[in-house]
């Protein structure tokens, strides 16, 4: 845990380290403004000076939590609680007990930095724009989803696990899988509505465009909405939901307000890249097979007293023995993510090639840029930062990529 958040950190201030560049590149003069490019070094050093902060009182918490042998007297107190109102023997009850405890002492001691990234930084650079109320509204009802979903989820996974003997891992695998399809499901329809207003877009140009495109590239899409993301913040973004045949794009309000409508649809035309590329489907297909694998390898570790000894837990449960394996495992994780990182970013080389072989170059690389210098997106990232953090290439890379598959479209011609 120590080692990761020390190379974490030192990659962070290496990132930290590049907005004090006060000039810009030479390919970053033939694309943004002084303006945007000083906007954008600014918001990124107030971010990455919080992110220090936040970061390094979210360790010393973990750190205090361990030292103390805290989750240990989390567990033992959860179960004091359920032997006063039900008797002993309930593994399930004092399970759901410990994991919204923890959850709740969690919320508290992040809120702090929630409010003031929400009301200090995102505020100073023109982003927020969520009310004290929203705000408060927000965390209320997480917390409900939190509360429902857990009593939902949490008893069943701890029973198949219980039930399942030697080959649990192949019950609780298909339960989760089964549950990851059901949510992706009702997010759109029942939760997200929640939070955000959701509605259909309005007849007009833009709507014909982006139905002739799904047309034109035989997109099956059977909805289009547009979604008030700027009630709570000035950032824009685009996605689309649903399964086989029945897919529905989804516009945040901003992205349509800051960029043209041709740019819109080039935007959307990466997307569309993404389903037709089966990129989506090969990502569910790796977060199953990693999801597999984690429930197999912490079949080594359930009955493994030693390790709960070491943590100060003087039982066995199902819920501890997996906490403790998500804790040891984590370097692990940070390397799978790191990996995904490589694989998506070749994913979105993909779909920016995808959208300009349907002749959207010029669009697609001014609305990229929109993008980035609206949402006052990093403009010089570290070489290390972005390649063990970035999910998207640097906007150079993708601009670059553009026009040589541009280029190269031109000479086929």
């Amino acid at each position: 845990m120590n080692a990761t958040f020390i190379f974490e950190t030192y990659l962070d201030w290496r990132q930290h380290q590049r907005f004090a560049i006060k000039k810009r590149s030479p390919a970053l003069e033939m694309i943004v403004t002084e303006e945007d490019f000083q906007k954008a070094q600014r918001y990124g050093h107030d971010k990455s000076s919080f992110h220090f902060v936040s970061n390094f009182f979210s360790h010393a918490v973990s750190v205090v939590f361990l030292w103390y042998k805290l989750y240990p007297a989390l567990w033992e107190w959860s179960g004091s609680v359920v032997e006063a109102y039900l008797g002993p023997d309930y593994e399930i009850v004092q399970s759901l007990v410990f994991v919204f405890s923890y959850y709740f002492i969690s919320l508290v001691l992040s809120t702090p930095f929630s409010a003031y990234s929400t009301f200090v930084v995102e505020e100073k650079h023109g982003f927020n724009k969520t009310s004290l109320h929203t705000f408060l509204t927000d965390i209320v009802k997480q917390f409900g989803l939190v509360l429902f979903f857990g009593t939902i989820i949490l008893p069943p996974f701890v029973w198949i696990i219980q039930w399942g003997g030697e080959h649990f891992y192949i019950y609780v695998w298909a339960f989760m899988f089964a549950l990851q399809i059901f949510i992706i499901t009702i997010f759109p329809t029942y939760i997200q509505p929640l939070f955000n207003k959701v509605e259909e877009l309005e007849p007009g140009s833009l709507r014909t465009k982006i139905e002739a495109l799904a047309q034109k590239t035989g997109f099956p899409l059977t909805k289009l909405f547009k979604i008030d993301g700027s009630k709570r913040s000035g950032h824009s973004n685009a996605y689309f939901y649903g399964f086989f045949k029945n897919k529905r794009i989804v516009l945040y309000d901003t992205l349509i307000e800051q960029s043209k409508e041709e740019e819109v649809v080039a935007v959307l035309g990466h997307e569309l890249g993404h389903y037709f590329l089966n990129h989506t489907i090969q990502g569910l297909v790796i977060s199953q097979i990693n999801s597999f694998v984690i429930f197999y390898l912490y079949g080594f570790l359930i009955h493994n007293e030693d390790l709960y000894r070491t943590f100060g837990f003087s039982q066995n449960s199902v819920v501890i023995s997996f906490f403790l394996f998500n804790f040891v495992s984590s370097p692990v994780s940070h390397v799978l993510q790191f990996a995904m990182n490589l694989w998506s970013r070749h994913n979105e080389f993909q779909a920016d090639a995808f959208s300009a072989d349907l002749g959207y170059s010029a669009e697609l690389t001014s609305g990229l840029i929109k993008l980035q210098t609206s949402n006052l997106s990093t403009m010089s990232p570290d070489p290390w930062y972005s390649t063990y953090h970035y999910s998207h290439p640097p906007l150079v890379e993708r601009l670059q990529a553009i026009k040589d598959r541009s280029t190269k479209i031109e000479k086929k011609q």
